[in-house]
């Protein structure tokens, strides 16, 4: 009773952290019974909290009594699971190392134990009441698309992805990506890209239903090597040197990505290592037994940071996925949740 009259009195206050590669952002919402009042963000030059970040944050939260902090979790030992029984669930992940939270009984996020406690330990002197895993918005955020269709789903943030698969609510692949750790693995994803396609081609049948395809009509098109009239043409062809042919093919992998041949020595540009990331990510739910590998044609995106629309493009082009990108406020999007757990 006590509380209900304090709570009608004094406003409530929503902190949420979001960590990048260099910055953090806090987005602030001061609520009265009737709402928000006003909110209120910046950015600030550290991944850990600073004096000016203390002073910021303690600014409000000197406002009232009720007060809530709330992380977004990017730890990288991090993911999701299709399954909340744990012999499943040990299939995929040493669960005995983290905490995880189950979802409508049909699958669950995890993130470690020591890496959450690190997150706590950072933050001690403010205190933290939730720490929010990506997986768990992407879901809220595309639960239209989700309970209803075949689907990939990516949340981009600074330097991170969340990447995962639901079939009708059902969760059939996740994965968080690190740009700034996977960036060893860049180039090889590309140089060996059409490799993996043809391998892939191969390996289909393994963990995709091929029952519904015609493989009379495949073999039928060979017969069109009867309408070739001399073959003996063959030697009007020019002949490459093995350097030559091996420039070639590296030539065909970067085709339609001209800005590669003049990126820095860092990498390759941003969305573009964004695209081979998820690229390697699907590939490994198509090709790894443990996954129940459906074939993926409509990819959303939830953006938090603007990609260009090159992204889109590549995978468009390159993977021939549909894509559909809807704008996130990822500060307000953990508020919200925030809100609701009170």
């Amino acid at each position: 009773m006590i509380n209900k009259i304090l709570e009608a009195i004094y406003t409530k206050i929503f902190v949420n952290i979001i960590i990048s590669s260099t910055k953090t952002s806090v987005y602030i919402e001061v609520c009265n019974k009737n709402g928000t009042s006003y909110s209120a963000e910046k950015l600030f030059d550290t991944r850990t909290i600073n004096d000016l970040m203390y002073n910021f944050i303690k600014s409000y939260i000197e406002e009232s009594p009720f007060y809530y902090m709330s992380i977004l979790d990017n730890s990288p030992s991090q993911g999701a699971i299709g399954s909340c029984l744990k012999d499943k669930m040990k299939k995929f992940h040493d669960i005995d190392t983290s905490r995880y939270v189950c979802v409508s009984n049909k699958w669950a996020y995890y993130s470690s134990k020591y890496d959450l406690n690190q997150i706590e330990n950072n933050y001690k002197d403010i205190g933290v009441d939730f720490i929010f895993s990506p997986f768990a918005i992407l879901s809220l955020f595309f639960k239209d698309k989700i309970d209803t269709s075949l689907s990939m789903y990516v949340l981009i943030e600074d330097n991170f992805l969340s990447l995962c698969v639901f079939d009708n609510s059902e969760l059939l692949f996740a994965r968080q990506l690190d740009m700034e750790n996977d960036k060893d693995s860049e180039e090889d994803i590309l140089l060996n890209s059409a490799l993996d396609d043809e391998e892939f081609d191969l390996d289909l049948g393994d963990s995709v239903n091929l029952d519904n395809l015609d493989v009379d009509d495949d073999l039928d098109s060979l017969d069109d090597f009867g309408d070739i009239e001399d073959l003996d043409t063959v030697e009007e062809i020019d002949e490459f040197s093995e350097e030559e042919d091996i420039y070639e093919i590296e030539e065909e992998v970067v085709k339609g990505v001209p800005s590669l041949l003049d990126s820095d020595s860092e990498g390759f540009n941003d969305d573009y290592q964004r695209y081979s990331l998820i690229q390697g990510a699907i590939n490994s739910f198509y090709k790894d037994s443990k996954y129940e590998s459906k074939f993926v044609e409509t990819v959303y995106i939830a953006d938090n940071i603007g990609v260009s629309s090159d992204l889109k493009k590549y995978l468009e082009e390159d993977m021939f996925l549909s894509v559909y990108v809807r704008q996130i406020d990822l500060g307000s999007e953990i508020c919200e949740m925030a809100k609701a757990e009170l």
